[in-house]
């Protein structure tokens, strides 16, 4: 293409020239004589024109091979420039980086696309100078970060890196590497640096999160070895880590366990059929808990309980397990303790418990014989005040005897009967039988009785104990009545989800539970200096609601009065 512009270029001076020779020929003769102007002039004005024309060509041809060599290297460099940005645009694609582009002496600075797909900031939110990078680090890098940078673009050296928190369009923050490198002019003069973000949020969280596992595990008191993930010639895998408190456990030291086999803490007393058991479930690479008897450098023994933890990497593979361990020998010391005080106090429960039998059927029968010869003296008339007095206390005395021994006798029964036989009972008929029993005191202190059972009218449960239940409690509220107003007293049954519930309510003299909170239904627990009170009442009332599986609670306030409320499973209540 440059030849043939070469060639029209010749032939269009060439043809103009020619032109001018004829036209000034042609013209000259009427301004100049003949005899003036030479006549070979015209040949040689033709000659000069082809002459300078080849000079001219020639001249043409070698600027055409100039330029084209300037072209074909200004397209090489165009095609090299090209090709380098589209690596750049790949790279920069392929990594997600952020790259920034900042020229220092202008402070003018551009990012690519990564400061919107990493950070989220649209191209209008995004500023042009260093000041807004500046501004969007963290207040804790900012200062250390800038320092670092700018010393960095005295000192003139090429490359440079840093880590920082770099905020995000939402105002949340993201940690960080920042690499770059410094251009210069042919002074040495930093004139522009280009350089790449890259997100490391990830790998600074695991990063913190295996520094704090790590110091868990490093402080911990509990022992902690990782082993290798494969059986060791049929053996527990080599260790590869123990942290300080198996050190102090075992008395190993690290370097003296690292590479060697947990094997090394078997001793003839230790469980071969935990060993067992541990082997296996690391052949089928699942947790197992041992716990067995371990030894120390020191030869001596220790119970330790221990865990071994399968550890899977991101494909899934075993690389390696990992064994929590504590010694245990001061639980296991407390649980033989705790057995053979068991079996001491189910000794001393059966001793006393015969010493119970013993006593109440030994003293039941001179206690007959007292009671016989004393009604036999109701006949005898008694004229000296003095003995009549004595006997009537006597009399009083062995009375209280008497009901003392029947109530024991109660809760050795209750005691030694944990299972009794339940039936569908009307409560309405138990009430009667119970004021029957109590209508001497009844008749005598009017109290006012409200029953509410039309809710629940059945109740299975055992008649004989819920007969001796309302018994107790009924008296306890007589005896117990306030002086200042008249009795009393709210009796109801009601079913409330899965449970009946019995509300024996009166309006007594009450008791300070701040006081007597844990001895209400203890033995032989006292909470008025009332003359007939034994301590008993209650505890049997307790322990007949608990054989039955029922639940006994109770509400009370000096002077205002006393609720209790039993609590028992309605599965079989309906009937």
């Amino acid at each position: 293409m440059m030849k043939n512009n070469t060639n029209r270029t010749t032939l269009t001076y060439i043809l103009t020239s020619l032109f001018l020779v004829i036209l000034f020929h042609k013209l000259i003769p009427n301004y100049i004589s003949i005899s003036n102007y030479p006549s070979y002039s015209f040949t040689i004005d033709i000659l000069f024109v082809l002459i300078s024309g080849m000079l001219l060509r020639s001249i043409l041809h070698k600027k055409n091979i100039k330029n084209s060599l300037v072209f074909k290297k200004l397209k090489k460099t165009n095609d090299e420039i090209k090709e380098s940005n589209e690596r750049y645009d790949i790279v920069a694609k392929a990594t997600s980086d952020t790259i920034w582009d900042w020229k220092i002496q202008e402070d003018n600075i551009s990012w690519n696309k990564g400061i919107e797909s990493v950070f989220g900031y649209n191209q209008n939110q995004v500023g042009k100078s260093s000041e807004w990078w500046f501004g969007n680090i963290h207040p804790e890098d900012s200062i250390k970060m800038s320092i670092k940078l700018y010393s960095f673009i005295e000192q003139k050296t090429e490359n440079w890196q840093d880590e920082y928190r770099f905020r995000c369009a939402d105002g949340s923050y993201k940690y960080v590497l920042d690499r770059g490198f410094l251009l210069k002019d042919e002074n040495g003069m930093a004139i522009r640096m280009i350089g790449a973000i890259q997100d490391i949020t990830k790998q600074k969280e695991e990063e913190q999160r295996l520094k704090l596992l790590e110091t868990v595990i490093t402080q911990t008191k509990d022992s902690i070895i990782i082993t290798e993930a494969d059986l060791n010639d049929g053996k527990i895998p080599k260790i590869v880590y123990v942290n300080p408190a198996f050190s102090v456990m075992s008395g190993y030291k690290s370097e003296e366990i690292i590479g060697k086999s947990p094997t090394v803490f078997i001793g003839p007393n230790s469980d071969n059929e935990e060993y067992k058991k541990l082997i296996n479930a690391i052949i089928n690479k699942e947790e197992c808990q041992v716990e067995t008897i371990s030894y120390k450098k020191n030869n001596d023994e220790y119970w330790v309980s221990f865990s071994m933890v399968p550890v899977f990497d991101s494909e899934g593979e075993l690389s390696h397990w990992v064994s929590i361990q504590r010694d245990i020998s001061e639980k296991k010391k407390q649980e033989v303790e705790k057995e053979q005080l068991i079996r001491e106090l189910t000794q001393n429960n059966k001793d006393l418990q015969q010493f119970s039998y013993i006593t109440s059927h030994n003293l039941r029968a001179p206690l007959s014989n007292l009671t016989g010869l004393l009604s036999l003296l109701e006949d005898i008339t008694i004229e000296n005040p003095e003995l009549k007095e004595i006997l009537e206390g006597f009399n009083k005395s062995t009375y209280l005897l008497n009901e003392t021994i029947n109530d024991l006798v109660k809760v050795i029964i209750i005691k030694d009967n944990p299972s009794i036989q339940k039936e569908d009972v009307q409560l309405k008929d138990i009430f009667e039988n119970v004021f029957s029993q109590l209508e001497f005191l009844i008749g005598l202190h009017k109290p006012i009785i409200k029953i509410n059972f039309d809710e629940v009218p059945f109740l299975n449960i055992n008649k004989a104990y819920i007969e001796s239940i309302l018994l107790n409690l009924l008296t306890n509220s007589i005896k117990y009545k306030s002086e200042n107003r008249q009795l009393k007293i709210n009796i109801s049954a009601h079913n409330i989800d899965n449970s009946t519930i019995l509300i024996f309510k009166d309006n007594g003299i009450g008791i300070d539970l701040e006081r007597n909170k844990d001895k209400i239904f203890g033995l032989y627990q006292r909470f008025h200096n009332h003359p007939d009170s034994k301590g008993l009442g209650l505890y049997l009332v307790k322990s007949q609601v608990e054989t039955m599986g029922g639940i006994i609670s109770l509400e009370s306030e000096v002077n205002i009065g006393t609720t209790f409320t039993l609590t028992f499973n309605n599965k079989h209540n309906a009937k």
